[in-house]
């Protein structure tokens, strides 16, 4: 069954499968190459007739995963000048008068992979709970995220934001009020929804956020994004400017990113590419003082963002994606695990005998990536909730808790092990044969609430999975999902929290 469904650029056909209709392809902006590249979005060509939305657009050029996390995660389609477009799933196209609470998912993949059209996003299963459900690519790498001499940045980010305002200007034909709309994404997804959170555009475009695996400090001040941009250009060959890099194509400057993440992988000095040390990425957010005035837990500190309600939160053990497939851990000696603690600046003796209490029998390759956990993701998201505390800002905290069985179960509950349940979707890398429905049902129940109502657990709801979840001020409440019974800890892990007090 087909139903169209009008935008302010034309008409749209949708497909009905079941209870849910999608809607897959549609263009939020022109095309951002040509006259267009390295430019603010623009919006779309308007079209006669109808077009059918039956299949996802291009996604972003990238460069893919290294073999070893193949396997793991989910590639991308094929990349294409059209990439800037949504897909959307709702259980009442034009029926609800605009109604329903609204979704908008923001993709992970360090700033350089993914597409809101992975298999893992399909957004039919929270429809089905009620929701109108939007996932949506945007400009990735060099594309999006360099700052250029003319102090054009973070393109990637007004890609979303021209997203969100799509969803604004239409969501209300597929049932969804704009009025109650919720962003939530993970890893650099949930950065730039962090950011947003910060940005004078984007501000009334979203009243609630959920970040997952992803937080505050993650971005790039002037100084470090202009070194990007000239070691960039200098490996694509070109001048560092926006005339420069846009004779190059689009495959070779995805080359010259990869070509840069490797030589930050090998840099002596941590300072010389900030929050990008260690290779893991390129390109972040640029505190470029106009799109971007603050690094974003800056800001929040000083209250931005405080209107806006926000679930936020980590797996228990995010850093064994990137450690356990490399087979990285058993390489781990004892001096190589001081060697990094003293880099974090932590006291080696006392941090490491902190996380051997926390984790007994742990080899040093485990107690790295535990340290290495929290000062990524864990710590990020708790300065956070911190942050927007002392504000009287509401903010709940998660901790997803549930080991991925895949390696043997050597990944433990990694980085990404939790959006299968999210989305409901259980046939995901991480998830692996036999994923427990129960826990996708409890947090779909978690999220889709806080949508409605700004609250993970709903007053008054009968029949709820979840204990009552308070807010985290106060008594640094967190609640641990994935391992039993839900239930609501009192500053867990303590202990190592404390240990980051002053630093990063």
């Amino acid at each position: 069954m087909y139903i169209t469904v009008p935008t302010t650029a034309g008409r749209i056909r949708g497909r009905r499968k079941g209870e849910v209709t999608g809607f897959a392809g549609i263009p939020y902006a022109a095309p951002p190459f040509g006259p267009r590249r390295l430019r603010p979005p623009q919006p779309p060509q308007p079209w006669e007739g109808v077009r059918d939305a039956f299949t996802p657009g291009p996604s972003a050029p990238q460069p893919g995963y290294l073999p070893a996390m193949a396997g793991l995660l989910e590639e991308a389609a094929e990349p294409g000048e059209d990439c800037l477009s949504v897909n959307v799933w709702t259980p009442s196209p034009g029926r609800t008068g605009g109604r329903l609470p609204v979704m908008v998912w923001i993709h992970g993949g360090a700033f350089r992979n993914g597409a809101g059209s992975l298999p893992s996003y399909d957004g039919a299963r929270l429809a089905a709970d009620g929701v109108v459900c939007v996932t949506l690519n945007y400009r990735l790498g060099a594309e999006g995220f360099l700052l250029l001499p003319d102090g054009t940045s973070n393109l990637g980010l007004l890609d979303q934001i021209a997203a969100l305002e799509w969803v604004r200007d239409n969501i209300a034909g597929f049932g969804g009020d704009p009025d109650n709309v919720t962003v939530f994404g993970q890893s650099a997804g949930a950065i730039s929804i962090t950011a947003l959170m910060t940005m004078a555009r984007a501000r009334g475009l979203f009243r609630r956020a959920i970040t997952q695996s992803g937080a505050g400090h993650h971005s790039h001040p002037e100084h470090i994004a202009r070194r990007v941009t000239e070691r960039l250009a200098a490996l694509a060959g070109v001048e560092p400017t926006r005339e420069g890099l846009a004779t190059v194509s689009p495959e070779r400057l995805v080359a010259a990113d990869a070509a840069l993440g490797r030589e930050i992988a090998q840099a002596t000095d941590p300072g010389q590419w900030g929050e990008s040390a260690g290779g893991g990425t390129t390109v972040l957010p640029v505190v470029d003082g106009a799109t971007l005035p603050r690094r974003p837990i800056d800001a929040l500190a000083d209250g931005a963002g405080r209107d806006i309600d926000l679930l936020t939160g980590t797996t228990s053990d995010e850093f064994r994606l990137f450690l356990v497939p490399l087979g990285i851990g058993p390489r781990v000696t004892e001096d190589v695990l001081q060697g990094f603690l003293a880099g974090f600046g932590l006291d080696p003796a006392e941090a490491r005998a902190a996380y051997a209490a926390a984790h007994p029998g742990a080899t040093p390759g485990d107690l790295l990536s535990a340290a290495m956990s929290d000062q990524a993701y864990r710590v990020p998201a708790l300065r956070v909730a911190e942050a927007r505390a002392a504000h009287g800002a509401s903010t709940y905290v998660y901790e997803f808790a549930w080991p991925s069985p895949v390696l043997d179960g050597a990944l433990g509950a990694c980085h990404m092990a939790e959006i299968g349940f999210v989305f409901g979707n259980l046939s995901t890398p991480l998830t692996g044969a036999d994923a427990p429905s129960e826990l996708s049902d409890t947090l779909r129940e978690a999220w889709t609430s806080f949508a409605r109502t700004g609250h993970p657990t709903a007053p008054g709801t009968p029949g709820g999975r979840l204990p009552h979840w308070p807010a985290y001020a106060g008594r640094r409440s967190v609640m641990r999902l994935g391992d039993g019974a839900p239930a609501v800890c009192e500053d867990p892990a303590a202990r190592t929290r404390r240990l980051w007090e002053g630093r990063r």
